[in-house]
C-alpha cells in the first residue's frame, strides 16, 4: 500500500481543481464532491494524529506529516533556536528551557554567550 503524504493530497486536490476549471472537459462535479468529501475525512484524521503527537509528546508519526526540520516544506522550516530544539527533541535529546536562544556557551558557564 502506497505511503501517501500532505503534499500528495494537495497534489489531488489541485489536480480536481485543475479539471474543474477545464472547459473542454471538465471533471464530474459528483466525482469532484466525492474527492473533497475524501479530502475532508483525510485532513480530520490528520488533525487526530497531531493532537495525538502533542499530547503525548510523541517523537513519531504516521508519516503522513513532516516531522523533521528536513522533511518540511521550504516554507514550513524552523529558524534558529527553534530549529534546534526542534532537533533535538526529535534525537530524544533533553530540552532546557531555561536556556538561551542558541543554548548555553560551550565552555559550561551558564551565562548567555
Amino acid at each position: 500500500m502506497p505511503q501517501n503524504k500532505i503534499e500528495d493530497l494537495r497534489n489531488h486536490l489541485f489536480e480536481t481543481l485543475e479539471g474543474l476549471k477545464d472547459k473542454d472537459d471538465p471533471m464530474d462535479l459528483a466525482r469532484a464532491k466525492a474527492v473533497a468529501e475524501v479530502a475532508k475525512v483525510i485532513v480530520e484524521s490528520a488533525k487526530v494524529e497531531v493532537s495525538f503527537l502533542k499530547t503525548t509528546g510523541a517523537l513519531q508519526s504516521t508519516g503522513f506529516l513532516p516531522m523533521s526540520n528536513d522533511e518540511a516544506p521550504p516554507a514550513r522550516r524552523l529558524k534558529g533556536a527553534v530549529a534546534l530544539e526542534a532537533n533535538a527533541l526529535s534525537r530524544g535529546a533533553p530540552v532546557d528551557p531555561t536556556a538561551p536562544p542558541g543554548g548555553w556557551p560551550k565552555n559550561g558557564s551558564r551565562k548567555p554567550a
